[in-house]
């Protein structure tokens, strides 16, 4: 049985801008006990990842603590299965705007049908809080008429 280290696997990734999500996966793996490791004390790497500071164009880089893997058969389906989530792109909302409506990226009927809905919800709300003071202060009057 081949030992990996966890340094050694990251550099198998096909998005290495993924590596801060696969350590933690893996490490939710080895806590539910998918997988067998143990970390290696005083080892401590760098991620290959590039993160980005807030409102600046410089990165920085994180190291984390090593970790020694048992290379088993579960743990390689287990790596290309996790592989392949990291490396599919998330589908992320398209924005609504001008461009994106004529291109088609947009549905431009249902854009239409949920801004009119709004509109009707907004303006029974409106109604009814309407018709809510009218009967609230038609009771004052008829108490005080009394």
């Amino acid at each position: 049985m081949p030992y990996i280290t966890l340094s050694d696997q990251i550099k198998e990734l096909s998005n290495s801008q993924r590596s801060d999500s696969f350590v933690k996966k893996l490490r939710e793996a080895v806590r539910e006990g998918e997988i067998d490791a143990a970390d290696l004390p005083g080892h401590r790497f760098e991620l290959p990842k590039q993160f980005s500071k807030r409102g600046s164009t410089e990165t920085y880089t994180r190291t984390v603590r090593d970790m020694i893997i048992d290379g088993t058969p579960e743990f390689e389906a287990w790596f290309q299965e996790a592989n392949k989530d990291l490396s599919s792109t998330r589908s992320r909302k398209i924005r609504v705007s001008a461009e994106n409506i004529d291109a088609g990226l947009v549905d431009f009927k249902a854009l239409a049908a949920a801004t009119r809905a709004k509109m009707q919800a907004s303006q029974s709300k409106g109604q009814a809080l309407g018709n809510g003071r009218t009967a609230h202060h038609a009771t004052k009057k008829s108490k005080a008429k009394q």
